[in-house]
């Protein structure tokens, strides 16, 4: 779990600079919305060492920047069930109908 938060962190640094270079070019950017498949991890990035148990309690203090930018409504995190993960095209090897879903999501249905 601590890979992910680490990867988050660092998502959400990439995020609202975007979000700020987007407003400076007249863009106003409403939601940041980051899409989570893992329920743990989304308790440690939104209540930050509140939700955190005994094996969560090595994890660094300077990941909860996340749980900041969480109270501060700069980005929501939302749960997005693994099935569902559009990003797993872009990240993993995807074999048969789950591969031919996200494709088909990505470039339009195929004939």
């Amino acid at each position: 779990m601590e890979a992910e938060l680490i990867a988050v962190d660092n998502v959400v640094t990439m995020i609202l600079w975007t979000k700020l270079f987007m407003e400076w070019q007249g863009y106003p950017i409403e939601k940041n919305i980051l899409y989570q498949d893992n329920k743990s991890a989304i308790l440690l990035e939104e209540n930050g060492r509140k939700s955190a148990g005994k094996r969560s309690r090595a994890i660094d203090i300077c990941y909860f920047f996340i749980t900041d930018q969480v109270e501060k409504g700069n980005v929501k995190i939302k749960y997005c069930p693994t099935d569902d993960m559009i990003a797993d095209f872009m990240t993993m090897p995807l074999q048969g109908e789950k591969f031919r879903k996200f494709r088909d999501l990505i470039l339009g249905p195929q004939e």
